[in-house]
């Protein structure tokens, strides 16, 4: 009774909640029940009393119990808990160290004690003990995660809890080797096609056709089998290739030789054969791999050929190759089949726009006015897109005589004002450009994205529409302007011709794209002019285009006056604060090419719109489109450009003098965009 009334009992009851409301409800319980048996009976009262007081003690003897064997129960599972604890820390295989604040180790698990040959550590800064691992732990300490690291010729996943001063150490050798050997045997897809074999075919023999052929595949074969692949003939200009990525990245140290091997031996046996490869990888799913390889060797076609593409899905392409200038067709049948399917698409289009790349220059412009003409032809209302602002002095002149042309005139509007014109069935064409950054109206692209044509003579770049309806890429053409004029044979011959100010405008863009016939002008080139010529092409109109103002005159004179040439590779920058306009600093890139033991130049501006541009040219012995590339520009082999925001003239400067000392001029090298 003394032990039910004691200090202790109480506190033990008023202690835990769930004890104290249950002790509470049965002892009002009780005090009720009393209550009512005393004045119903006192003898009742008395008898429920002492059941009370048994029942009262009974209860807590029980619950004393009960607290009793839950603590020890609670009692023996914290040592288990402490003892597992203990052993954890001593046995498991994970190793541990713990540090002071200055660094010294305090503590190390039997697991790590093995690592240092199981001298005494414990009480020595940790730079003493192996001064790697504590080169680890000062370049970790701010890790959220663990990090893999090579220690002791081993893979660790490595921890460092700053707040504990504790580092974490668990071996994982074994699963970074079988992870290494899963992605070295990871299947790529190639496509390898042979870029002009149909033409080189034509007029040979059939004994010259398979002696070609078989050296080909023969040389083909040999270089895979060298690098552990599995080459299959699809066509007879068509190969695929199948191999791990290990192989693939020997094949990439190696830079594929074989496209030098391929060119350079056919080219002694009179017959220049050069190969496009596409290649993907990090694909599980074989038909997505496939599709990437053909996406990837369309790239390659659309660069000019010649060279590698190699790109996992959604990943920068790696570009090998590119070292000569795209070979000419010496057939329009593709010609042909992009016209016809250009009147298919006109046909179902409710109206047309057209549009050339920023600052136009005249083949972009002179190709907007071939396909308005082309509309026209089909019966169809074209809109050409021009933007005033930044215009060189020739295209001033040509907006000027287009005045006079109230046809033309009423058909070329702003930006603005073909956003507000252009509807779900309208048909966008592209010309002389494929790259949304530098087009136009970036808005109107946006707005008929899915109704698209593209027809550019610039080799292809990573930055290219998803899906547009049609397109024509020929690297090999001098001009978008060519492309155009091929097409009108295949026009309805009851429309309307091209007038006088069209062929100029359109001639005048092949003549200043070919610098007057001496650059990149093949055969086809010489038809266009001749077909431009016949349709009223003017020349002396064609001088007074090309002429310039005495601002641009002395301009370009002072931008050669800083011309800095070094290495057969020439390099102008203008000043910091002045602007130039761009086909100024494009003029003086081709002039400096005129200048003696000068293979390749580049010209650095400051143009009006704030960004800075540079301008390359080369003599096709160097190709200039790989560097611009890695600046985020495009072009040609010989002829390309990029244009870069938030940078000065001199940093421009410096970073194109680290590129060039990884592509000296007398090689190409791999891009990687």
């Amino acid at each position: 009774m003394q032990k039910f009334f004691s200090r202790e009992t109480w506190l033990f009851y008023f202690k835990h909640p769930a004890v104290r409301w249950n002790v509470c409800y049965l002892l009002l319980l009780t005090i009720i029940s009393l209550c009512f048996a005393f004045v119903f009976n006192w003898l009742v009262g008395v008898v429920v009393l002492v059941i009370a007081l048994v029942g009262g003690l009974t209860s807590v003897k029980q619950l004393r119990r009960l607290v009793i064997d839950a603590n020890e129960y609670l009692n023996h599972l914290l040592y288990q808990i402490k003892q597992g604890q203990q052993e954890a820390l001593l046995e498991m295989p994970m190793g541990m160290i713990i540090l002071n604040r200055q660094h010294a180790v305090e503590w190390i698990n039997p697991y790590m004690a093995r690592y240092f040959s199981l001298m005494r550590v414990v009480g020595k800064p940790l730079v003493e003990v192996d001064q790697e691992l504590a080169q680890l732990v000062l370049q970790h300490a701010d890790d959220q995660k663990a990090q893999v690291v090579s220690w002791q010729g081993r893979q660790f996943e490595f921890l460092v809890q700053n707040k504990n001063h504790v580092v974490y150490l668990m071996d994982v050798t074994k699963y970074e080797q079988i992870s290494k050997q899963f992605k070295r045997e990871q299947i790529f897809l190639g496509n390898i096609y042979l870029d002009n074999y149909d033409e080189l075919i034509q007029g040979m023999s059939d004994s010259a056709v398979s002696n070609l052929h078989n050296y080909v595949t023969s040389e083909i074969n040999k270089w895979a089998t060298a690098n552990h692949l599995l080459m299959k003939i699809i066509d007879d200009d068509n190969y695929l290739i199948i191999g791990h990525e290990a192989s693939l990245q020997a094949l990439e140290k190696k830079k594929f030789k074989i496209l030098d091997v391929i060119r350079e031996n056919t080219s002694q046996r009179n017959s220049p054969v050069t190969l496009s490869v596409g290649i993907a990888y990090g694909e599980s799913d074989l038909i997505k791999l496939a599709d990437t390889a053909q996406n990837n060797l369309d790239l390659a076609l659309g660069r000019g050929g010649d060279q590698v593409v190699v790109r996992s899905k959604d990943k920068p392409a790696r570009f090998y190759g590119g070292k000569t200038n795209p070979m000419e067709k010496r057939t329009r049948v593709r010609a042909r089949m992009i016209s016809q399917a250009l009147r298919e698409l006109l046909n179902q289009a409710d109206q047309l726009f057209v549009m050339g790349h920023k600052n136009p220059d005249m083949d972009s412009l002179g190709a907007c006015l071939g396909i308005r003409r082309i509309a026209e032809m089909n019966g169809k209302e074209c809109w050409i897109v021009v933007d005033d602002e930044h215009q060189h002095s020739d295209i001033r002149r040509l907006m000027r005589e287009i005045d006079n042309y109230q046809g033309i005139k009423d058909h070329v509007i702003s930006p603005e004002a073909a956003i507000n014109k252009a509807t779900s069935n309208s048909l966008l064409v592209m010309v002389d450009h494929a790259k949304e950054s530098i087009t136009i109206s970036p808005a109107l692209f946006e707005k008929l994205q899915n109704r698209l044509v593209i027809i550019d003579h610039h080799r292809r770049g990573e930055e290219f529409p998803e899906n547009p309806l049609l397109v024509y890429i020929e690297p090999y053409a001098s001009s978008t302007c060519e492309l155009i004029t091929e097409m009108f044979e295949y026009q309805p011959r009851e429309g309307k011709g091209l007038n006088k100010l069209e062929a100029t405008t359109m001639l005048t863009g092949i003549q200043i794209d070919t610098k007057s016939f001496t650059k990149s002008a093949g055969t086809r080139t010489f038809d266009a002019a001749s077909y431009l010529r016949s349709a009223g092409a003017d020349g002396m109109m064609i001088q007074a285009f090309m002429k310039e103002d005495s601002h641009s005159f002395m301009e370009r004179n002072h931008l050669l006056a800083r011309a800095e040439i070094n290495n057969a590779v020439a390099i102008c920058a203008g000043e910091e604060d002045r602007y130039y306009d761009s086909v100024t600093a494009a003029q003086a890139a081709d002039m400096l090419l005129q200048i003696a033991g000068v293979d390749a130049s580049f010209v650095i501006t400051l143009r009006s719109d704030n960004v800075i541009g540079v301008s390359a040219r080369s003599m096709g012995d160097f190709n200039v489109q790989v560097i611009m590339e890695k600046m985020g520009g495009g072009g040609h082999l010989a002829n390309a450009a990029t244009q870069i925001s938030g940078q000065t003239i001199a940093q421009v400067k410096e970073t194109l003098l680290g590129l060039l000392k990884q592509d000296p001029v007398d090689e190409t090298e791999e891009t990687e965009e």
